[in-house]
């Protein structure tokens, strides 16, 4: 998986990244934008009035032009109310949706990454870009951006009117304002770090929440609740003191602000005795500028700082949007088959269940040696394959190869005579039954997971397929039947009730290739039997890879692959192996040895309780 490095230097805070997003919901924002246009020619018509009226009503001494004032007055406030009320309104929605079109779209992007991005990503960390990022990018391109257009047309404005009547005094106030860009400027940098920190330790407090939730049995087998929850205050604690560094340096920004404007009230004051002889309107306007002047200033250092936050954000939401899938149909191949969105069905041959390695080399993307070397071996439709070895010597490679999972880093793994590359990936997962060591079930029904290796199929079909694994049983048993929910991950069932729920499913879809991964490795004695017994069934008539945990239950496979160290280094049946007495005859003797003792000691435990 080819990972795109999160970049601290996105310019204009990665607003650029996000244009996509902003042309989308263009007219959304526009209206965001000219709402707060008004509500701010709004706020800042106050102190003109009442600077109107003070010189014209109070030291005038006429009642003279009341009515249009009042009505002028009126208009002000309606103005303000009723594009203040658009303005949140429309502000929110647009977050909403905004958020919503992030979040399906991270996801729809996460379908199509490669099966190693997973294995190289954690679920916090995977969570935390498309929950807690998009949420905050959200709240920086409408909230934050509504508040910077706001306090900035206020701020402008306001110094606009004041050059306008008294263009020295203006200039003798705004001689503070540079004082808060200097602050901005020094401390601008490390509250982008903070922040980004803030965001990493975040996901990894995200990613213990998950792992202390679904490891609960582990974490209570193992007595290590006191380590759990030590690790994950130690991360809460680490998030509290950098928030708190953050926080105390926008108090930095705060109080400087405060004193800032003080020093522009004081400066008014000073010079206020003059105005007042002329104008007390002006003074007034002058006073309420002074006071509110900086507020607006303060306000804009802190969309600034958010926008900081929000360019963190932005930078890890778009890392995950721009990771490439090692995986991944060609422009041509997608026209004509479509993608796991919009399939091209119509386009899609027959998949007969021939298979071929062409001088294949593969390495993993993150290792540094080959795997496979020049490896070369046809494997017709029907053939049972098995691959064994012990654990860890990297059984899955060739299956991973089969279902391009990976694709080979030198030449070509053929379907039905052709490259796998030459059709789409979802052609050739429709035809693939896929049942895995450890079963996962969604939440839902034991319906709901049966339909998802066929949607639409019937009562009859699915009972077809629970029977030709004999798991009509499990699912009599239960009160509800196909109706029973199986909890979170299938919790509510038994890990052998699961595995069979799981063949089922795969087999519902009557797939032409079978994969089973050490698919009874986790099952009791009574419920290996009976799935090695469907495994002996519903083979036939399939191209079935079998990665075996047990050598005695693949025999009988047409082909064996043994495995040592990440390398096939014996192939063939399994009378021809044992008469090479090479690795595959050790591990066939050392495993009978370990069964035979195992019997003879249950023997006599046995005999000993009969005694």
């Amino acid at each position: 998986m080819k990972k795109t490095k999160e970049k601290n230097s996105l310019p204009f805070f990665g607003i650029p990244k996000m244009m996509p997003l902003i042309i989308k919901y263009r007219k959304d924002l526009a209206v965001v934008i000219v709402t707060t246009i008004i509500f701010g020619l709004m706020e800042i018509t106050y102190p003109v009035l009442q600077r109107y009226a003070l010189n014209r009503f109070v030291e005038g001494g006429t009642l003279e032009g009341m009515g249009l004032f009042i009505l002028a007055y009126i208009a002000a406030i309606a103005g303000m109310a009723i594009s203040g009320y658009i303005n949140t309104r429309v502000c929110m929605a647009t977050e909403l949706r905004m958020n919503t079109t992030m979040r399906n779209e991270a996801m729809a992007h996460l379908q199509k990454l490669s099966f190693d991005y997973y294995n190289t990503n954690s679920v916090g960390y995977i969570h935390a870009r498309v929950m807690s990022d998009t949420g905050h990018i959200g709240e920086t391109l409408t909230w934050n951006l509504n508040d910077g257009i706001f306090f900035t047309m206020t701020v402008v404005g306001s110094i606009a009117v004041m050059l306008a009547i008294d263009p020295k005094l203006t200039a003798m106030i705004l001689v503070i304002v540079p004082v808060i860009s200097v602050f901005y400027a020094l401390f601008q940098g490390k509250l982008f770090e903070l922040n980004r920190q803030v965001r990493e330790i975040n996901s990894r407090i995200t990613g213990q929440f998950n792992e202390g939730i679904t490891g609960a049995k582990t974490i209570k087998s193992l007595v290590v609740e006191d380590r759990i929850f030590e690790d994950f205050e130690s991360e809460t604690r680490a998030i509290f003191n950098k928030s708190m560094e953050a926080a105390r340096l926008r108090g930095v920004f705060r109080a400087v602000t405060g004193m800032a404007a003080s020093a522009a009230l004081a400066i008014v004051l000073w010079q206020g005795g003059l105005i007042a002889k002329e104008e007390i309107g002006t003074f007034s306007l002058f006073m309420t500028y002074a006071r509110d002047l900086m507020e607006p200033v303060s306000m804009i250092v802190e969309s600034l700082a958010l926008f900081i936050v929000g360019k963190v954000n932005i930078g890890r939401y778009t890392a995950l949007m721009e990771s490439v899938p090692n995986v991944r149909d060609s422009e041509a191949v997608e026209e004509k088959y479509g993608d796991c969105f919009d399939p091209k069905k119509e386009n899609w041959e027959e998949l007969k269940g021939d298979i071929e390695f062409d001088h294949v080399d593969f390495q993993y993307p993150d290792g540094d040696e080959l795997v496979l070397e020049d490896f070369s071996l046809k494997i017709p439709f029907g053939t049972n394959v098995a691959i064994v070895g012990e654990t860890g010597a990297g059984k899955s490679t060739l299956v991973n190869l089969v279902c391009r999972f990976y694709e080979p880093t030198r030449g070509r793994v053929l379907i039905d005579g052709r490259d796998a590359r030459e059709r789409s990936q979802l052609w050739l997962h429709s035809g693939l039954g896929y049942v895995l060591q450890t079963p996962h079930l969604f939440s839902g029904t034991i319906r709901d997971n049966l339909l998802y290796g066929k949607p639409g199929a019937t009562d009859e079909e699915i009972y077809a397929a629970l029977e030709k694994v004999s798991a009509v049983p499990v699912v009599e048993k239960l009160e509800k039947g196909l109706d029973t929910d199986v909890g979170e991950g299938g919790s509510l069932l038994s890990t052998g009730e699961k595995q069979l729920i799981s063949f089922a499913r795969a087999i519902l879809a009557d797939p032409r290739l079978l994969v089973l991964d050490e698919a009874t490795a986790s099952v009791d004695t009574m419920t290996e039997q009976t799935i090695q017994a469907a495994i002996d069934k519903v083979i036939k008539g399939r191209t079935s890879i079998v990665i075996a945990h047990r050598l005695s239950t693949i025999r009988n496979a047409d082909i064996i692959l043994v495995v040592k160290d990440g390398k096939i280094v014996e192939q063939g049946s399994h009378d021809d192996l044992l008469a090479a007495k090479g690795y595959y005859s050790r591990l066939w003797q050392r495993q009978y040895e370990d069964e035979a003792t195992s019997r003879l000691w249950s023997e006599n435990q046995e005999k000993t309780a009969g005694n």
